[in-house]
Parts: structure tokens; sequence; C-alpha cells
């Protein structure tokens, strides 16, 4: 019991700092059922102190400011937005704790979180004033100009809780977003609030003793003083501008340029017999993007999966464990980039050899699925997972399914998974897709120990402009932003349809169209071989009909 309750306080240490609100109070609530306690350690950190000196730097690489003619609009139009919202609510500021927020909002970009173009930093918007809450020595004289210009002041990032006390001391009522502002910052204002209401209350029992007045004077929960709410920034952040848009749209094309390069470049090899790796190809991925106008890092660590590992849904190799690619099984890569305007994620499954039967049917069953949500019509304030079926119902049909979900948002120049959006079998999220988001599109299938299979694009949400209009609502579709060929010889043309072979052939001539421009040589002509029709469909049709 004495060990478990240490313990106990030890997690509510990191966990004041390191986890959400929510998070706090679900791990509070299980431990309470099992007739423990989760105790508050003030005055020190129990981890700090383990770790000792051993504790490594934070981050002091440099914040940079993100181009307006990427980010589409200025940040004094974001903040306006922003309290808007708040006098909308009847609150005085707003605590803004996710990374990628603050980036948006103060159009500003830094390379604290591999993959992820942001920094540590929080930021309070209130009415009049805006405190942005970041390590001096990440800001440029450059950044600072930005910043002044927007009315944004700044203070030490350490600085942050003692802030939030100020602001209960006054009075002020909060905007907290609970599932993302940490533990701490709420357990703050909460007690700030409580000790500022109960002098307050003592104040005025005082008075209406010496009034003689018999009316009860009641202490205010700090938990009164705050709307919790999802935070104003998240759903405005998720629907693209129109200069968000243009930059997903140019660096998705010379992302794919960088693919085309790479997959000439690695089925040659593979040809050849040369050995590689699992890790030498995700390496020499990026050295093909990195050649890249605008390229900044990898989005993700890349997948790189061979036979048994593509069937390990995040599985990631390493020098000292992994497998080489060679042409008797499929290979699975998954892979993305940030951009000065963009960011990707894309994957693709490929054979070298001879796919088997069994192989290439879950392929193109997964490929039904892919071409079955791209093309999906949808009404406005449609939740995503309404969308899941259609990207599962090919594998159903031979009771086959994957376990992930099907689509996740992605950032503008920003991370590569973001919210609210998504489309999943997880019925929760109800958040409505809308017209300017971004989701990725990727149904799978793995077989244990055998191969995996994936096939994934982003997609922009579109409004369409139908005949008809049932309920005077808009029909919203997607545009895809990925033009990477998808390997003709995993599929089964006989189990496709003719609208679907029409898909492929028509996704091929499009994705010629767009990248063959940026390409030449032997890499021209790989697209070229790769992007061939895969059958003519009124030649089959018409030969079926005289046969029969």
């Amino acid at each position: 019991m004495m060990f478990y309750h240490l313990v106990a306080e030890l997690v509510l240490t990191r966990v004041q700092f390191l986890f959400s609100f929510d998070a706090a109070e679900e791990l509070k609530d299980s431990i309470s059922n099992k007739n423990h306690e989760l105790v508050l350690v003030r005055g020190m950190n129990l981890v700090d102190e383990i770790w000792g000196d051993a504790r490594p730097e934070p981050p002091k690489e440099p914040t940079r400011v993100h181009d307006i003619k990427y980010a589409g609009i200025d940040v004094p139009s974001k903040l306006s937005f922003i309290r808007s919202h708040l006098t909308e609510n009847g609150c005085d500021a707003v605590v803004i704790s996710m990374l990628d927020e603050v980036a948006w909002l103060l159009n500003m970009r830094g390379s604290d979180v591999p993959h992820s173009p942001v920094f540590y930093s929080y930021l309070i918007v209130e009415v009049s004033t805006a405190t942005l809450f970041v390590d001096s020595n990440k800001v440029s004289e450059d950044v600072l100009e930005h910043l002044e210009k927007a009315g944004v002041k700044l203070k030490p990032y350490e600085a942050i809780v003692s802030e939030v006390e100020r602001l209960a001391e006054k009075g002020a009522k909060l905007w907290l977003d609970s599932s993302s502002v940490n533990a701490a910052i709420i357990t703050a204002f909460k007690s700030s609030c409580d000790k500022h209401m109960k002098k307050k209350g003592k104040a005025g029992e005082k008075v209406e003793k010496e009034a003689y007045s018999d009316e009860p004077t009641g202490v205010e929960n700090g938990a009164l003083n705050a709307v919790y709410n999802v935070s104003p920034v998240t759903l405005a952040k998720s629907v693209k501008n129109e200069a968000e848009i243009e930059g997903m749209k140019n660096s998705h094309l010379r992302d794919a340029a960088a693919l085309a390069e790479f997959w000439c470049w690695l089925e040659d090899e593979v040809c050849k017999s040369v050995p590689l790796t699992e890790v030498q190809v995700a390496e020499k991925l990026l050295e093909f993007r990195k050649k890249q106008d605008g390229f900044i890092e990898t989005s993700f660590d890349t997948i790189s999966g061979y036979g048994a590992n593509g069937a390990v849904i995040h599985y990631r190799p390493t020098p000292e464990d992994c497998s080489s690619v060679g042409s008797d099984n499929l290979f699975l890569l998954d892979s993305g980039a940030q951009y000065i305007d963009g960011t990707t994620d894309i994957t693709r499954t490929v054979h070298f050899g001879e796919p088997s039967p069994r192989q290439k049917e879950c392929f193109t069953r997964v490929l039904q699925g892919h071409i079955a949500l791209d093309q999906a019509v949808f009404p406005e304030r449609t939740p995503g997972f309404v969308l899941d079926v259609l990207a599962r119902s090919s594998l159903w049909k031979i009771g086959l399914d994957y376990r992930h979900g099907t689509g996740h948002g992605v950032g503008a120049a920003l991370n590569v998974h973001e919210g609210p959006q998504s489309i999943s079998y997880r019925y929760g999220n109800l958040t409505a897709l809308q017209k300017g988001m971004i989701v990725s599109n990727e149904p799978g299938y793995y077989e244990d120990n055998s191969f995996g299979i994936r096939i994934e694009n982003l997609l922009l949400i579109k409004e369409l402009n139908l005949a008809n209009s049932f309920g005077g609502i808009s029909y919203l579709g997607f545009e895809r932003l990925t033009f990477v060929p998808i390997q003709s010889k995993l599929i089964d043309v006989s189990l496709l349809s003719p609208s679907e072979i029409n898909w492929v052939n028509d996704y091929h001539e499009e994705v010629w169209d767009k990248v063959s421009p940026l390409l030449s040589g032997d890499t021209r002509d790989w697209l070229w071989k790769n992007t061939r029709p895969i059958l003519d469909v009124t030649h089959r049709y018409s030969h079926a009909q005289d046969i029969a």
C-alpha cells in the first residue's frame, strides 16, 4: 500500500504538466476505484530529482515566420476571430496549449518536435492583448518584429502558471480546453479562483455583518470561472484557406516527383539483386526528397516494411533489426514530408516479382475500398465515421478487415495528424466533414506473418455542384492531392467494375499529366510505363458480349 501511494504521488507530479486535465482526472478516477488516492506533490518534481543533471537541455532551435503567402491570413485577423468567440461566450481570455494551434494562430513555425514544425510554447489571448510564453532565445529579430506588429507580447515559457493565477485573481473568466490544456494550468486556475472567492466572500461577509444584513454569502467554485470547451482554434485550423490549399497542392506535386525518382531507382536496384535493407531504402527516399524545393524534414518516421514486417501496422525498421527488400513478397512504404508550403503523407504497396493470386485479390479489394471512399458524395454536416464503411465493404464481402482508422486530418505545413476530423469505425467522433478540410484515404489489409497492404492518398474536401440540393443543403466530395502510380501488376482486373477500371485509368492519366513535366530521363520513362491504362473497358465488355 505504501509503495503504491508513493508511485501515485510520482505519477501525478508528471501528470500535472505532461497530461491534459481530462487525462489526469481519468487517472485519478481509475486509481480511486482501487481505493487509492492520487496526491499532488508540491514544491518539487520527483522525476526531475531522480533525473538530476542527466536531464537533457530543452531544444533551443530558433522559430521562424510562416510567410503570409503560405499562411493566407494574417495574425491580427486570426486573433480578431478568436476574440469574437471570446465575446460570444462571455470569456475574458483563452489559454491555447496545443503547439500546432499556437503555430497556426501566430503564423510561426519551429523545430522542437521531430517531424512537426512546432515549438514549445503557450499562448493566452485576451480581449485586447495576447501573450506568447516561449524561450526568448528562440525568437529572432524578424520573429519579434512579426509578433510586435500583431500586438503579441512575450513572456518566459515558465511564466504560464503564474499568469493564469494572475487572471484568476482578477476574476477573469477563461476558455479552457480540458482535453488539451494540461492539469497544472487548470488546477492552478481553479485553486486561485477558489482562494480569490474565499477572500472576496470573507470581505463581503464582514460588510454584511456591519450592515446587519442576513443574506447568506457563498464562495464560488473555481470551475464556474471557466468555460470548458474545445479550443476555438481547432476547427478554424482544420478548414484550410486558399493559400494553404495551394501550398498543399504544390508540395504534393514536388513530393510526387521525388517518389517517382525513388520508385524508379528502387525497382532497378531490386531487379539487379542489389542488397538493400528496409532502413537503407528509407534513407534513400529521404535523399530524393531533400532535393525538392522547400523540403524541411520527414513528417513522421518512414514505415518501410517488407513481407511479414509490412503486416505490422506501425512498423519501424532499425539498422539492428530489419529485413532486406527483395522480389519474393510485398513491400509496404508509408512516408511523408514537411515542406515550407505543405505536408504530405502517402502509402504505396508494391511487388517486384510475381504476386500470388491471394495477394492480388487482397490488394484489389483494398483498392476498391480506396476508390469507393475517393468517389464518395455526401451531405454537409456528415461526420467521418459515416463514410468508413465505404472503405471496408469490399473486404467485408470475403470476411476481411483492418484494425485502424481509414482517414485522419492533415495540417497545412503543420502536424501530419490533426483533428478534429477523421474517418473511422470509431463512431464517437461526431465532427462534421467540412469544405476545406484535408483527410487521408488509407484502407489496408494485414495478413499476420505474411504481408501487409495499404493504399493512401490525401484528399481535400470540396463542395460539389449537383443537379439537386435536397433540403437546401450543400453536398460534398473529395479532390485528390496525391499523385503517385498504384502498381498495376497487383490489380486483379476481373474483380473491378467498369467504373472502377475507369477510376484507375483516369487517376493514372492525371498522375502523368501533373507529374511528368517535373521529370526527365529514366524517371519520366518509368512514370509513363506505370501510368498506362490497365484495360480498355469498352473492348473488354464488347468482347464479353460477343462470347455470350
